[in-house]
């Protein structure tokens, strides 16, 4: 129902002011016959402002008290009455719609397998599904109102919840179950409206554990392999002795060394994978130390420059006096890893720039390489195990295809990413980018 228009509300205002002026006028011609005009004119506004009073009073009443009905007004009264009743009928329909919308989102929340849990500005809990109470121990009824960090104690969880009520963003962060520490809970923050923030919880428990088996067996297939490998190698070893030139296995020569160097790539296989399994199931919790980082990338590249890149030029930009505090095996693997890529896929004599130099919030290693450059479709599943492009990326050109996976894991426990800028024909770029907690900076003077 609409509200009424303009013209009628100026026409009952306009009907309210004859109405005081005809009474008034009344009051006036008592006032002339008894003598009294003034008297007669107070009184007669007295009765008006009383019965004013009195419509004013039933207004009051009904909005403290929806549910007494006022009685019928009288003149502007009567309009103000209808409009607050119409008022009053729009707010129900309203609030009907709004409670038939809550409740859907509640029945299909409630449907969910993860557990959604509605948090309002101050951190305490709003509502949350049945999901939400198994995963997270929470109680329908007596928690409701409760700050989460009060009934979720992991002390990486109450972090989680400053950092994202800071920056605004979704983020993630995994647990033990509360309801079992057995399990792996994977949480999510979403904000939205007035800092309000949306926590999913799933539980990944069987994800995990199919990682662990993944990796176990990853792991244990590599080292039951290494020994039959071993065998081989040492035959090829000795094969090779008798494959010269007037040995018994000369005519053999050719493909006894391109067995040597396929045993060979095989053996880095095994050890790529062993190593990946290893950084995998170590996780973020072994020693760590303050690295100089320009040191070791000046030893690497001396590495490659005398095996693998002797024909390379390398040109070498690092900011003195910064290190990275970090594990150093996984450090110089990741330099490795990149500058050996960068050497393996640019053509001979080019030249590869790596720098390592402070920025905003942190410090930059980046790798350049003249190759083939990486088309976009390639780029976000370079990190996967055994991935090779097509172009310019083959099985023949000597590596793993486990270089970037490990590289990835080992930024992860450094609290690092790994970022590709690459184009078809313009070369690529490899940056991981450090956070300033890690940086030890050392002073000039």
């Amino acid at each position: 129902m609409m509200n009424a228009p303009a013209g009628e509300v100026r026409r009952t205002w306009s009907l309210a002011l004859l109405r005081l002026s005809v009474w008034l006028g009344l009051w006036a011609i008592i006032g002339f016959f008894i003598g009294q005009i003034a008297w007669a004119l107070l009184a007669g506004l007295s009765i008006y402002t009383a019965g004013h009073l009195l419509f004013a009073y039933q207004l009051h009443r009904w909005l403290a008290k929806p549910r007494i009905e006022p009685r019928e007004g009288l003149g502007v009264w009567q309009e103000i009455y209808t409009e607050l009743y119409r008022l009053k009928q729009r707010n129900r329909r309203r609030k009907r719609r709004l409670k038939d919308i809550v409740s859907e989102f509640q029945a299909s929340t409630a449907a969910l397998p993860d557990g959604a849990v509605v948090i309002d500005g101050r951190g305490r809990i709003v509502w949350f599904n049945q999901a939400a109470a198994v995963i997270l121990a929470l109680r329908a009824g007596q928690d409701n109102g409760q700050r989460i960090v009060n009934l979720i104690r992991h002390p990486r969880f109450g972090e989680f919840m400053v950092s994202a009520a800071l920056d605004g963003t979704m983020a993630e962060l995994e647990i033990p179950a509360p309801a079992n520490e057995a399990n792996t809970v994977l949480l999510r923050i979403v904000p939205y409206g007035d800092g309000q923030r949306l926590l999913v919880a799933r539980d990944v428990s069987d994800q995990k554990r199919l990682e662990s088996t993944r990796r176990d067996f990853v792991a244990n297939a590599s080292h039951e392999l290494r020994t039959p490998l071993t065998v081989l190698r040492g035959y090829l070893e000795i094969m090779n002795e008798d494959a010269g030139e007037s040995g018994a296995l000369a005519a053999w020569q050719r493909p006894l060394r391109e067995m040597s160097a396929q045993s060979q790539r095989m053996g880095r296989i095994i050890d790529s994978l062993l190593r990946l399994a290893r950084l995998e199931a170590e996780g973020m919790h072994q020693r760590q130390e303050a690295i100089d980082i320009g040191e070791m990338i000046r030893q690497v590249v001396d590495g490659l420059k005398r095996h693998e890149a002797r024909d390379h030029v390398f040109e070498l930009d690092l900011q003195p006096g910064l290190n990275l505090y970090g594990r150093a095996s996984e450090l110089e693997s990741v330099i490795a890893n990149l500058a050996a890529n960068a050497a393996r896929y640019s053509p001979a004599a080019s030249t590869i720039r790596i720098a390592w130099q402070a920025e905003a919030g942190g410090a930059l290693l980046s790798v350049a390489d003249n190759g083939p450059g990486i088309a976009p479709e390639h780029i976000p599943r370079l990190t996967e195990r055994f991935y090779r492009v097509d172009s310019g990326r083959k099985a023949s050109d000597g590596g793993t295809g486990l270089g970037l996976a490990i590289v990835k894991h080992s930024l992860e426990h450094h609290e690092s990413e790994l970022i590709i800028d690459s184009e078809p024909g313009a070369g690529s770029t490899f940056s991981a980018r450090f956070p300033h907690s890690r940086l030890i900076i050392e002073d000039a003077a």
